[in-house]
Formats: structure tokens, sequence, C-alpha cells
């Protein structure tokens, strides 16, 4: 599999602000390991071009490893990505039709305080990295007392964010008070009418608004490539992508071959939908519930219990994927970025 995205773009200048100017047709994709900073195995976003911000992370003692991570093929899984809506603000051809889709009516979503109940017993089993995903994270109104209470789970290394901007720049502030320390910032071109033409919205200028306010808030500077020749760059062997580098810039080309040449043997990654569904593998069929067991009164012992069993009966690698025809579709709107 190869993301791209077809933009017109050059770097200007991100020494302190986001300077941005438009020059020649592209092909380019963004990357998320900014100086090191992000682990090398955080995977880049699934929308087509991307900036990538971060802060350093706050240092945690090691969380104790727990079975109930561990899948039967010895994975451990570190990192969990948290879907907290399936609403968003934009309607992104890539994504889902102009009308948009069904959602889960909101009683069936998780409330912030169970979404922090599993999340604890998620952290305290080792898990390191947690990942707020979307439809649009922050258009959910309890989304900074979700990060703060999130931040102060004790062993959880790294809260990042997945966003399209659009409401961004003026919840940024909050959201780095309230111990956000990553986030990613999808943009699909540099051209106000091209946006317009692939999301359906307006909103160009609140994106750019929301990448300056990232640099002058602290996170890292974003990265942003031409089309050029490319350099092989050497990979983590736990990479998920083939990265390139492009003499005298700081961008990088990555190429994800998730079929061909899976990275399933390193996978580290689970998934909580918004409607509290637990979801082992992106490419599997297979969920789970966890908010009706949580709503009908289950402790932790028997929580922890339904996630390791879930996450025991992980498959090796695409979990059915070569079966799609046969699978009901599920919008990824719905499962989260």
């Amino acid at each position: 599999m190869v993301l791209f995205s077809k933009s017109v773009s050059a770097l200007s200048s991100l020494s302190s602000r986001a300077q941005v100017k438009s020059r020649t047709q592209t092909f380019v994709y963004g990357t998320c390991k900014a100086q090191g900073l992000l682990d090398s195995q955080d995977e880049p976003v699934m929308n087509m071009f991307s900036t990538c911000a971060t802060l350093s992370e706050k240092p945690t003692k090691e969380s104790p490893l727990s079975d109930m991570l561990i899948d039967s093929f010895g994975r451990f899984h570190s990192y969990l990505r948290i879907s907290l809506t399936e609403r968003c603000n934009l309607r992104c051809q890539y994504c889902m039709p102009a009308e948009g889709v069904e959602l889960t009516p909101k009683p069936q979503l998780l409330s912030s305080n169970e979404i922090i109940r599993l999340a604890d017993l998620f952290v305290a089993a080792g898990v390191e990295k947690i990942r707020l995903t979307g439809g649009e994270p922050t258009i959910r109104k309890d989304i900074e007392d979700i990060c703060l209470q999130l931040s102060n789970l004790k062993g959880l290394k790294t809260l990042a964010m997945t966003t399209n901007g659009i409401t961004l720049a003026r919840k940024l502030p909050k959201l780095k008070e309230c111990g956000l320390t990553s986030i990613n910032i999808s943009l699909d071109t540099l051209i106000p009418a091209k946006f317009e033409f692939m999301t359906r919205r307006k909103g160009h200028e609140k994106v750019m608004e929301a990448i300056n306010a990232a640099i002058d808030l602290g996170y890292d500077p974003v990265k942003v490539a031409q089309y050029a020749g490319l350099i092989r760059l050497q990979d983590h062997p736990t990479d998920t992508a083939k990265n390139y580098g492009i003499d005298g810039h700081r961008g990088t080309v990555s190429f994800i071959t998730s079929m061909t040449e899976h990275f399933c043997a390193g996978c580290n990654r689970l998934r909580l939908l918004a409607d509290g569904n637990f979801k082992v593998c992106l490419f599997g069929p297979s969920e789970v519930s966890l908010r009706d067991p949580l709503r009908s009164g289950a402790n932790d012992d028997a929580l922890r219990e339904i996630i390791g069993a879930a996450v025991k009966r992980k498959k090796a690698a695409h979990a059915g994927m070569f079966d799609i025809a046969k699978t009901a579709n599920r919008p990824m709107i719905h499962i989260g970025g």
C-alpha cells in the first residue's frame, strides 16, 4: 500500500513559523518521526498528507508487562488508539460520502468516565502510548478533561492526537496544559481551492493557523517534502514504512506495503472505538464490546479477562483481510484513524 497525495508545496521556512509557499505539482507524504522524539513504531497518519509535532515526553516509571496485552504469538501491545467520536466537521472525499454516514446514537458512545476507566486498565497493564482519534476528536466538548485525566495515568509516556486542525488553534493552549504531548495535523493540499474540493468544506486557513499555533506553543517543527530524487533511509526493524529522504530537504517520503510486505510481526497496536468496541487488528472484522459489560457492572478483573481473551485471538497477520469481499462494511470514520 502506498500512501501519497497530489499537492502543491515547497518548504520556505519552518525555523519559527510554518511558512509554506505553493510552487509545483508534487507527490508528498508527511512523517511523524520529528527529531526522534516519537517512538520508532509511531505510524504515519492515514490521511494522505500530514504534518506532525511533538513535545518532549514526560518521564515515567516503566509499567510492568501484563499477560493481558500479550497475544498468542508473543507480541506485546503497548500502543492504544482511542476513537472519541464518529463525528467530523469535514466531509473528505476519501473518507465518507458527501451526505455523511449513519452515526452511532450518542447514548451508545463511551462517556469520558468510561474512556478513562478502560484506559486505566490498559495503562496499568503496560500501554505506554495513547493516540486520540475520531471522527474529529477536537469536536468532542469534554476533550480537555479527557486529555487531563489520561495524562495523569501512571505509566503513560505519550498522549497523542490525530486531528484535521479545523478547531485546533483555539483549543491547543488548553490541550497542552492538559498533557497533550504530540499532535498529527492532516493537510491534503496547500491550495485553499483544492482543500475545499477534497474536504467539501472551507477551512484551509484554520488548519494553517493550527500548525502555526503548534509551533508557537513549542511543539516540534512541521516537515514538508517536495517531489525530488529520493534517497533510501535506514529503517528501524519495527518501522511500518520504507522511508526515503530528499537531498537538501528535511521531509521524507514513506511507502507502507502492508499487504505485500506486511509488518504484522511487530504490531503493538490496539483500538478502542467510540462505541466501546475493542478491535485488535485494523484489517480484521472481529470486535468485542467493552461498553456492554462495563455498563452491566463488570469489575476490573472481568474486563481484563475480556480484553486478554480478545488479544489472544489476534491473528498472525491481516486477520481475514483476503476475505474482505464477504465482510460487512465498517467505515473508517467508525473505526478511527
